[in-house]
């Protein structure tokens, strides 16, 4: 390996029956068939910054990279399903099931590869071979999905247990300002002589009124932003460890844990056979996990300078915010990965090492080869030194 090669940042990311992998300037695709053949494609990655060159702009081409990153991988996804079921499918005649699947995988800290855990919906049929070209529509589709459901659990489940916590608890500091004592006697006296008036009313009445007192809108504070992280860090952890359950997500767990061996192998100058990556660990320092742990830390700040007294305005601003929150955690870890294996990177991905005793799992041999397979064929689309001095840079 000569000195410029072992320059190359690679990283990728698991999928059905196979995993990806990416070089800084291409990709390529390794699944195992059932029939025990290993099928791969790949192509050169397109650089959206030469088309759009504020994307080059610091946070901006953090939220650009993890925008692309989320295509390729769900066409990546679409791709190894339609090769891994694709005998099953033709011998039944029918639809491969849909079924959940996290996407896990080296996180984007040097601005080449990454990949976002989550629930991703696999294909429900099987594709044809050129799938990466014409899946464009399924992709969209699938972010689309992607996007709710992670708004839905991430944001706004959070936000609203933690709002209706702190009115439970007492803690609440009302969104008009501080309630003076006047104020407080006069609360509870149109309480209590509402408390008659309200009993007779039904049971849906009474939940509702009663839901919608849990709702009023709470200051956000830094202790409030905390709790809405632990919150959010606990539906995580609890996404994570139920998948890690599941026969099938497992098998996508080991092969994350073979992608992560293949890029230790090639970062040690080591040849890329099957007998090097085995002893590799398994838990990588610039897997994604440890991006989305940045994020979470990010958000409690973001979110505790960026506020308002209403929920539903605290809500929609979450969600505006995600891309700002994702670009700056891009640029932390990017300014950190400089210095890789010194105590500010290390602080910063221990919890992604940590929670990496989840998301991979220890790979068998046939699973490295898939892996080592991926690597090969991506290096292959690299271009070559003399071709990269050949082109004029941006």
């Amino acid at each position: 390996m000569s000195a410029n090669e072992k320059d190359l940042i690679v990283g990728g990311q698991a999928v059905i029956e196979g995993v990806m992998m990416r070089t800084p300037n291409a990709y390529a695709i390794a699944v195992r068939r059932a029939d025990g053949t290993i099928t791969h494609t790949g192509a050169r990655l397109p650089k959206w910054s030469d088309r759009l060159p504020l994307l080059k702009l610091p946070v901006l081409r953090g939220a650009a990279v993890l925008v692309q990153s989320m295509a390729l991988g769900i066409k990546a996804l679409n791709y190894s399903a339609a090769e891994a079921f694709a005998e099953e499918a033709e011998a039944a005649e029918v639809e491969v099931a849909l079924t959940p699947a996290v996407v896990a995988g080296e996180g984007d800290f040097a601005g080449i590869t990454g990949a976002t855990p989550g629930l991703i919906p696999v294909p429900t049929q099987s594709r044809p071979e050129d799938e990466l070209k014409k899946g464009t529509a399924a992709a969209v589709g699938s972010i689309a999905f992607a996007l709710i459901f992670n708004v839905l659990l991430f944001v706004v489940a959070p936000l609203v247990l933690t709002n209706a916590l702190f009115i439970a608890a007492g803690w609440a500091v009302p969104a008009g300002g501080e309630t003076t004592p006047a104020a407080q006697v006069q609360t509870t006296a149109a309480a209590a002589a509402g408390t008659a008036a309200t009993a007779d009313r039904a049971w849906y009445a009474r939940a509702y009124d009663s839901v919608r007192g849990y709702l009023r809108p709470v200051r956000p504070s830094v202790s409030f932003n905390l709790v809405d992280g632990v919150i959010r860090m606990a539906f995580f952890l609890i996404m994570i460890f139920s998948f890690s359950l599941m026969k099938d997500i497992r098998r996508v767990f080991e092969y994350h844990g073979a992608e992560h061996k293949t890029v230790f192998t090639w970062e040690a100058g080591l040849p890329l056979t099957v007998e090097n990556a085995r002893p590799q660990p398994r838990q990588h320092p610039r897997c994604g996990t440890s991006f989305l742990m940045v994020v979470m830390l990010v958000s409690i700040v973001m979110f505790s300078v960026v506020k308002f007294d209403s929920l539903l305005y605290n809500m929609l601003t979450r969600v505006a915010l995600i891309p700002v929150i994702a670009g700056l955690s891009y640029e932390i870890i990017r300014l950190s990965a400089k210095k890789e294996g010194g105590f500010v990177f290390k602080l910063i991905t221990l919890p992604g090492v940590w929670l990496q005793n989840i998301t991979t799992k220890e790979p068998d041999d046939q699973q490295l080869e898939v892996a080592l397979v991926a690597l090969e064929e991506s290096l292959k689309l690299e271009p070559q030194p003399q071709e990269a001095a050949a082109t004029p840079l941006a």
